[in-house]
């Protein structure tokens, strides 16, 4: 609780001052003294019998309900307040369309004893586990791309959709263009203040209508910001393919990535490229993402106050009413 007007608790200090002042003049009243005789039980005793009777007994409370009367008009006075605060947090979501690649090349099993393409969904993964409050979709792409899950803050079915993605799901080959195209295509509606592409591959653009230059130019114009990860070691890698009389066999192979690409899309559109030779790089890379790319959140505190002046106000009332009453009626003293 607190109280608006505090400077009239000061007069709570006329309580005890009054009281002193109330004995004070009580010592120095002189009462009048009429002397009479005193027939054993006759009118002295009488006089001394009637100050044991309840009502006299009674008139200290009469000054004790106008104590408390003024004390709490007082309170009233300096007009009590409960203040009630309530915090409302506005938040300001991302919208993210993750690009990844499922061509063949992402076969190549060059990430400590795993492939590309399950290391790059293990570390996406642990991006979505990170973010708040953001809509994310998912784009693929081989030769042609597809959206494979729209704008979604149901993070359960993006983790769904993404674990269910398999290479050969797709034409084979390598649609950069298109696939930031669509990619471009499903966020150009977006309200969101903030809307980024992340789009990893670990190869050159060898398919599809549209050319990565003019694919970021198209998302420039969006205000879409696009952070390219190129993926793959230098010097080729090996990716495994089935043998019909040896099984499961490995072919080396070279990583054509094609670098210029990527970082002339990160600065047409103002993002950035990034390479990632193992997991850790990657990991690094989509922490790094992460950082720059945060949900914003605005606090607003809601402060409401409710008045308890009429709290102390009706109780002083009815007993400076009782008081009234009493003094009146039961405890009224003749003069």
């Amino acid at each position: 609780m607190q109280f608006a007007s505090p400077l009239f608790l000061s007069l709570l200090i006329v309580i005890p001052l009054l009281i002193f002042a109330l004995r004070w003049l009580r010592d120095q009243t002189i009462v009048p003294v009429v002397r009479f005789s005193d027939f054993k039980h006759g009118f002295a005793a009488s006089i001394q019998q009637m100050r044991h009777t309840p009502s006299v007994k009674a008139f200290p409370i009469l000054r004790a309900i106008r104590f408390i009367v003024l004390v709490l008009l007082i309170v009233t006075l300096a007009c009590p307040q409960l203040s009630q605060s309530r915090e409302h947090k506005f938040t300001e979501g991302i919208d993210i369309l993750l690009v990844l690649d499922i061509s063949e090349s992402m076969r190549a099993e060059d990430f400590e004893e795993s492939n590309r393409i399950q290391t790059a969904k293990l570390v996406v993964n642990d991006f979505l586990t990170h973010r708040q409050n953001d809509r994310i979709g998912l784009v693929i792409f081989a030769g042609e791309s597809f959206t494979l899950c729209p704008l979604t803050s149901d993070y359960s079915v993006l983790v769904e959709l993404l674990g269910d993605v398999e290479i050969g799901q797709l034409e084979d080959g390598t649609a950069i263009g298109d696939a930031l195209a669509t990619a471009t295509h499903r966020l150009r509606t977006s309200e969101s203040k903030t809307k980024i592409v992340i789009l990893l591959t670990d190869g050159e653009n060898n398919a599809g209508s549209i050319e990565p230059g003019a694919a970021a130019s198209f998302a420039q114009s969006f205000e879409i910001k696009v952070y390219t990860i190129g993926m793959g070691k230098e010097g080729g890698a090996r990716i495994p393919y089935a043998d019909t009389t040896f099984g499961k066999r490995y072919r080396e192979v070279l990583t054509h990535l094609d670098e210029n690409t990527l970082k002339q899309i990160a600065n047409i559109t103002g993002g950035r490229y990034f390479r990632a030779i193992d997991t850790q790089s990657l990991k690094q890379i989509y922490a790094e993402i992460d950082r720059f790319e945060k949900t914003k959140f605005e606090t607003v505190f809601l402060v409401a106050h409710k008045e308890l002046a009429v709290y102390f106000l009706i109780p002083a009332l009815l007993l400076l009413g009782t008081e009234i009453i009493l003094s009146n009626t039961i405890l009224r003293k003749i003069p």
